[in-house]
């Protein structure tokens, strides 16, 4: 009996193990299929008589990663940052929606750089789409895409600039390199930790945050965004880059 019930557990492990590992093929190859739907569409890539592109200026495309309709939760930090960039920049007003891209999207200028702001109206596993369909239409080159989301394997309170390699795992990159057929979008990632005890990666994420930690948030969009605007800004030579005053409990660095 003894080794009969050890047998039958091991079973019970080996066929959850196998689900799971289903499950998650599954649910890739469904996303991998609606990307490819979704950006099977065509669309015109005229562009409107209110947005003013020049010809003569780099434009670089940010994007904030997240889910619509769930600001606040730890998935969608990446809008939350870039919601601090545009209020930086003095264009928190501006947002237009933009079926083309399935999107809300800011144009604005940085020195000799026009920025395209895009917060995507689609879920964060085919947020990739509305990436792919905005840089089409402004006609940005992957390496000018700069996706902007949350990560698990840092604790809240670090944050880095990454240029590119692989998606680590998140949903949401995943589409993105899927979609733009590269990996060469550099990333500026938002540590918000992993989950705790019990709870399930995707309770954790979906998750919103405590007041203690949305006050180290509010550091961390203010020099998240510092290193933004000095990553657009500067043309450096140097592969890391370590601000003087690091968040509570954090620090934070560029890296290649």
């Amino acid at each position: 009996m003894f080794v009969t019930h050890k047998l039958q557990r091991l079973l019970q492990f080996l066929f959850k193990t196998v689900y799971l590992i289903l499950s998650l093929s599954m649910r890739r190859w469904i996303t991998r299929f609606m990307n490819l739907v979704l950006l099977y569409k065509p669309f015109s890539q005229r562009l409107s008589r209110d947005l003013s592109l020049n010809p003569k200026m780099r434009r670089r495309l940010l994007v904030g990663l997240g889910n619509p309709g769930m600001g606040g939760t730890r998935h969608s930090v990446g809008m939350e940052v870039l919601a601090a960039l545009a209020s930086r920049l003095g264009v928190a007003e501006r947002w237009k929606g933009d079926r083309q891209v399935s999107g809300e999207v800011i144009l604005s200028e940085l020195g000799q750089t026009q920025l395209v702001l895009l917060r995507p109206k689609l879920l964060m596993n085919i947020n990739g789409v509305s990436v792919a369909k905005a840089a089409a239409k402004f006609q940005i080159q992957p390496e000018d895409v700069f996706l902007i989301h949350d990560e698990l394997d840092k604790p809240l309170g670090k944050f880095a600039m990454k240029h590119g390699g692989s998606a680590r795992g998140h949903n949401g990159v995943r589409s993105c390199i899927e979609c733009l057929k590269t990996d060469v979008m550099p990333r500026l990632r938002i540590g918000i930790g992993r989950p705790v005890g019990k709870l399930s990666v995707e309770c954790h994420v979906l998750g919103r945050f405590s007041k203690e930690e949305r006050e180290i948030l509010r550091v961390v969009q203010e020099q998240s965004v510092d290193l933004l605007l000095r990553h657009l800004t500067e043309h450096r030579t140097d592969t890391q880059l370590q601000l003087k005053t690091p968040p509570q409990g954090g620090s934070v660095a560029e890296k290649t």
